[in-house]
């Protein structure tokens, strides 16, 4: 059962981790080319936030949302 364990440590310390070690070691002489993934990642968030709030607005626009549910008596008004 030990060496199960042993295995499992193997592959995540010396396998599966062999790219971030080279980002870790690539930041102390380049830090923007080692990030490069975070900043890909915040490009495709912004790129998605700005899609989403383009169609929240299309569909505002068209009153297509359905506004008579509320989710508390206090929060608005009945609108039956």
């Amino acid at each position: 059962m030990k060496s199960l364990f042993e295995g499992i440590a193997f592959l995540f310390e010396e396998v599966a981790f062999i790219p971030y070690n080279f980002f870790r070691e690539l930041e102390l002489t380049q830090w923007g080319v080692a990030n490069i993934f975070n900043w890909l990642f915040m490009l495709i968030g912004m790129v998605a936030f700005i899609y989403w709030m383009k169609q929240l607005k299309k569909f505002n626009a068209n009153n297509e949302e359905d506004t008579s549910v509320v989710s508390h008596s206090f929060l608005a008004e009945d609108k039956q």
